[in-house]
């Protein structure tokens, strides 16, 4: 009997979890929460769309962290994620974040087309909130050359010090490995810190006018993206101090790293597109 239940396969067949279950759960409640927030719809007479959307919300962080401490404990403790498995989690990530790239296709879409056919007469009002020309009349764009050229700078280095971390891992240097991810982490929240100075000092806002729309879109995301990064590298560096990582197995780490590889790439497309090609001839006469 016993050996009708020995492992003769690389695959791993995962027990039962609820996570996916309790995920489902309360990415619904997120959801209802968010629509009764945004469309201030009462009940009994009182607005509690931010507290359904709030219990959500601790409900999806929850379902994350559990089910990805299952994940750690499968790789670490139970030794389930074989090269098989591993390949298998490469494709994951891999479609995840090639789903990521067409997320941020659409706000580059949204972007081009209102600033390329600015005077485009067919779109319902168009004109009228372009004034026919990109930037739109009446609308500041930043001095890319300022705050945006410092966070281009702050994450091409925090690239490279990620990459530092990876190859202090490979050769097992855990002091480097450390190293590495400290000044990434550090760098990341430089970053976040250096965009929100640089909201708060937007001349145009995010509603009323098509502009701040989807600049605040397209790079909001970004820094949304940024945050989630972050978080992902500085449990890389908790897990590193727990000794988790090998130089022939650590997809955790390696994951993180094709993720802030990833929002790197983006940022450059983002600063060429919308803060420098976007801010328009009156900020290029200005140097």
């Amino acid at each position: 009997m016993a050996g009708a239940h020995t492992k003769h396969h690389d695959y791993h067949l995962v027990d039962p979890s609820p996570w996916p279950l309790v995920g489902a759960a309360s990415a619904t409640i997120m959801a209802i929460g968010a629509v009764m927030w945004m469309k201030a719809l009462p009940v009994g007479g009182m607005h509690i769309g931010p507290l359904v959307f709030g219990v959500g919300v601790i409900g999806v962080l929850y379902t994350m962290l559990s089910w990805w401490i299952d994940v750690v404990r499968e790789a670490e403790k139970e030794g389930h994620h074989t090269r098989v498995v591993q390949i298998h989690h490469r494709y994951g990530m891999l479609m995840f974040i090639a789903s990521e790239v067409m997320f941020f296709v659409a706000w580059f879409w949204a972007y081009f087309d209102a600033s390329l056919f600015a005077g485009e007469q067919i779109n319902y009002l168009r004109y009228d909130f372009t004034g026919g020309h990109w930037p739109p009349k009446g609308i500041e764009t930043f001095d890319p050359w300022h705050l945006p050229l410092l966070n281009t700078l702050i994450l091409l280095t925090s690239g490279t010090t990620v990459t530092w971390a990876h190859y202090a891992l490979i050769n097992n240097d855990r002091a480097g490995l450390k190293q590495g991810l400290w000044l990434t982490v550090i760098l990341g929240v430089l970053f976040t810190i250096t965009q929100g100075y640089e909201y708060s000092h937007a001349a145009f806002a995010f509603s009323g006018n098509i502009y701040g729309a989807t600049f605040f879109m397209a790079t909001g995301f970004h820094g949304a993206h940024v945050i989630i990064g972050t978080i992902f590298l500085a449990v890389c560096l908790y897990r590193a101090y727990l000794g988790h990582f090998k130089p022939d197995q650590h997809l955790g780490f390696e994951f993180a790293a094709w993720y802030w590889h990833f929002v790197d790439v983006v940022w450059l497309f983002l600063f060429a597109s919308i803060y420098v090609w976007g801010a328009g001839a009156h900020a290029a006469a200005a140097h």
